[in-house]
């Protein structure tokens, strides 16, 4: 019984917290163009107060890895305020964590009913991720085929162990997030259209579609061996 309201308490909270950040309409300031016309005094409040802007950064983007759309864009705008380095460092560490809250809030809340209610169906298929899991996982972080928090709380009804999603989240996003910092960091000295044209940021989104496509071929060189 305590266990069954600890589930209520704990899904309240989650939905709780999402509706309150939709009505502060945090999405609506989680873009680059916002970055970009307070750029000046959002480096300015940086330079005074590091710590707590890195602290009010990451609570952001542990807020995309629960309810909150635009982590891709969080990241560029990352770029533009920390750098490169301090963003995807950062940005992985506050992701990691919220993508770790909402798998264990999926599986606490309606995981075990959900593998209890479905066991048959889901039988050949916790077999499968038992055995390539994790390689299922890092696809998922490196291409962008799903939405970062649906993968998080999707991840928590199955049977995949929390350090394999841990490890597989973290090394997954790190080069897309070294790439999109790197983007954020040039766009922060961008000020007309024509540069954003510049071969830096070209390189970068050359880099971006090689790793979109290096699971594919990896796979595919897999299976050519067997």
């Amino acid at each position: 019984m305590k266990g069954h309201w600890l589930k209520i308490f704990f899904m309240l909270l989650v939905v709780g917290a999402a509706l309150l950040a939709k009505m502060m309409l945090l999405d609506d300031y989680l873009t680059i163009d916002r970055v970009k016309e307070h750029k000046e005094q959002l480096l300015a409040f940086i330079g005074s107060h590091y710590i707590q802007a890195v602290l009010s950064f990451m609570g952001l983007f542990i807020g995309t890895a629960l309810f909150l759309p635009g982590a891709l864009a969080l990241t560029v705008a990352g770029g533009m305020m920390f750098g490169m380095v301090p963003t995807a460092i950062y940005a992985n560490i506050a992701a990691t964590t919220g993508a770790v809250l909402a798998f264990l809030a999926a599986r606490f809340v309606v995981g075990g009913w959900v593998q209890e209610r479905f066991k048959d169906q889901l039988r050949r298929f916790n077999e499968e991720l038992s055995h390539r899991g994790h390689n299922y996982l890092l696809i998922l972080r490196i291409l962008p085929i799903a939405p970062f928090l649906v993968i998080n709380y999707c991840a928590g009804l199955t049977k995949i162990q929390l350090k394999t999603f841990v490890w597989t989240t973290s090394l997954g996003m790190l080069p897309g997030s070294l790439i999109y910092a790197f983007i954020g960091e040039q766009l922060r000295y961008v000020d007309a259209a024509s540069d954003l044209f510049s071969w830096k940021i070209m390189l970068a989104l050359l880099l971006l579609a090689l790793f979109a496509v290096l699971p594919v071929i990896l796979h595919h060189l897999q299976r050519s061996r067997k």
